[in-house]
């Protein structure tokens, strides 16, 4: 039986949502202040999955709670390793379990994904820890050349563009939101494939399948995701 794992950005927005969201993934992203959360509801998250054998990871963004983490913030690398370090050490104190590994948020996944010196703080502030992202990304690539795990992922429900990005949110269409585009976006990424914006289908290497959990319906289509892909044949481990 092939494996994939499932991860879910959690720590948000609703904790009943959460609850839900993490009896089916294996993995969990856990917002730890800068963009979201505080110290309660990282340790009510860090709790549950914990207890449910989820493994944990961090999700610092630019601070930026009025933005949600998603502008991009102009800060000297050393401010942003400074940040970074603080959000994944306020959540290793409210964690109950290891965190095993660090995805950036919002505009910073994207900034880091192209730009070397904002990837080489990501790297930086991780101290060690794996580090997950799309393939391709900068602070991916600066983390393998120094020894370090990474984990690749895709995103269920989000649109891609030609070149294997994500359709900016701005844009129309950039979020999916039926539940059949979902499972099919699904079906082709655990088969290291995605069909774009523009009809055109290419290749994505995801050994983690991302689902957000501010889009609409998360908790069901979470549900909807790991019993097809259980039906598809794989099983879903970190």
């Amino acid at each position: 039986m092939s494996t994939i794992d499932l991860n879910a950005d959690v720590g948000e927005l609703d904790p009943d949502i959460d609850a839900r969201i993490l009896q089916v993934v294996s993995s969990v992203n856990i917002a730890c202040g800068g963009h979201a959360g505080d110290e309660q509801s990282m340790g009510r998250v860090a709790r549950i999955a914990a207890a449910a054998g989820v493994r944990i990871g961090a999700h610092p963004s630019y601070v930026d709670r009025e933005n949600f983490g998603r502008t991009r913030i102009d800060t000297s690398p050393t401010a942003l390793i400074g940040q970074l370090r603080d959000q994944i050490a306020a959540l290793r104190s409210a964690s109950p379990a290891p965190v095993a590994y660090v995805k950036p948020h919002g505009a910073l996944y994207h900034v880091a994904a192209s730009d070397p010196e904002t990837a080489r703080a990501v790297v930086a502030a991780s101290d060690g820890l794996a580090l997950m992202g799309q393939a391709g990304a900068e602070y991916l690539r600066i983390a393998e050349a120094a020894g370090l795990e990474t984990i690749t992922e895709g995103f269920a429900d989000r649109a891609y563009t030609d070149d294997g990005s994500l359709v900016p949110r701005t844009r129309p269409g950039a979020v999916l939101h039926e539940e059949h585009a979902v499972l099919n976006q699904v079906s082709r990424l655990a088969r290291g494939q995605v069909l774009t914006i523009t009809g055109e289908v290419i290749e994505v290497r995801a050994q983690s399948l991302c689902l957000h959990s501010d889009t609409v319906g998360a908790a069901r289509l979470a549900v909807r995701i790991a019993a097809h892909l259980r039906d598809s044949g794989f099983e879903i481990r970190a």
